[in-house]
């Protein structure tokens, strides 16, 4: 567990870090995000002791990340994966790292198995792409078998197949009862990966709700009906509290009804109906509106215009039984 109490971090005038509260708790995603500037990775440094705060306190585990006396065993943590000896191969920066806590070989070429390094684990680091640097940044971060895990940004790089392996080990992982605690850009999957989301905007928490509240408290609601009597049906709806907006001929974005309502209409006044379906925004939607007032450095032109928030499906939550990774005994 990450339990962090009016956690502040100051740099001069600059407050980075202003009074935050949460909890990461165990057997949950915790989806960490926040736009650029944000506090998040001085948050996640002042986890792990890199950073010492301005005032309030953090622990991992119930203890200061300082005060473990194994702390590869308590806490994984990926922050850069670049943070390696480009000179030295995977496999010999492994046992460097795992040396200085009496873990051996065999736990070793148990995380390279694991995260499918098994194949340039004898070359020097300084040659992987940055893929592959962030599977042997995960790697590191599992050496100790840790029940709590801190990834910045784990999918930075990965191809495909390696998004969706992170995906399906931080969910394997918190299955086990661990603490999953990571940030991303990619609210795609985040909303597939995450149980709970906190949302930091210029030091503070904004959000710190699972992640369905969160898509349904910051976004609006809306209800998809098609129905070849379009027209009629969107009048029907006026009189009766409702707004329709056509986006096709026979198709129907309603606001201020609900679906049983739209269905219970349509039977009574003999509109046929070929869809109701009801359409939330996605995570993407409700982060841009949560943390509109929040960024502080704004794209101009094309791609500021292309980030206002549009109604989309929702994307079905990920679950806790979801496909595990082959561990082939890994983990314990």
């Amino acid at each position: 567990m990450i339990e962090a109490q009016g956690l502040t971090k100051r740099y001069g005038a600059k407050t980075a870090v202003d009074g935050i509260s949460f909890t990461a708790r165990p057997g949950l995603v915790t989806g960490f995000l926040g736009p650029n500037g944000a506090g998040k990775s001085t948050t996640m440094r002042m986890i792990v002791g890199l950073d010492r705060p301005t005032a309030g306190a953090v622990t991992v585990n119930g203890k200061p990340y300082a005060d473990h006396h194994s702390p590869l065993n308590e806490v994984g943590v990926l922050l850069d994966a670049k943070a390696v000896h480009t000179g030295r191969s995977a496999l010999n920066h492994l046992l460097a790292i795992g040396a200085t806590h009496g873990i051996g070989r065999k736990r070793v070429d148990e995380v390279i198995a694991l995260t499918g390094l098994e194949s340039v684990a004898r070359k020097r680091v300084g040659g992987f792409s940055l893929g592959m640097g962030q599977r042997l940044g995960i790697a590191t971060a599992l050496l100790g078998d840790p029940a709590t895990l801190i990834l910045d940004e784990p999918v930075n790089g990965l191809d495909p197949e390696g998004v969706i392996w992170v995906r399906n080990l931080a969910r394997f992982l918190a299955g086990e009862g661990r603490t999953v605690f990571l940030s991303s850009h990619l609210m795609s999957e985040m909303a597939q990966t995450a149980d709970h989301i906190i949302v930091l905007g210029r030091g503070k928490v904004i959000a710190d709700s699972p992640v369905a509240d969160i898509i349904a408290l910051s976004t609006g609601t809306a209800v998809r009906v098609r129905t070849p009597d379009a027209a009629r049906f969107a009048e029907l709806i006026a009189t009766h509290g409702g707004s329709a907006k056509s986006t096709e001929h026979d198709l129907l974005v309603v606001n201020g009804m609900a679906a049983p309502q739209l269905g219970e209409l349509a039977s009574t006044s003999g509109v046929v109906l070929h869809e109701l379906t009801p359409a939330v925004g996605s995570l993407e939607d409700a982060y841009l509106s949560l943390t509109q007032d929040d960024v502080e450095y704004h794209a101009g032109g094309m791609a500021a215009a292309s980030a206002s928030p549009t109604p989309s499906a929702a994307p079905a939550p990920a679950s806790a039984a979801a496909a595990a990774p082959t561990t082939n005994g890994a983990l314990r």
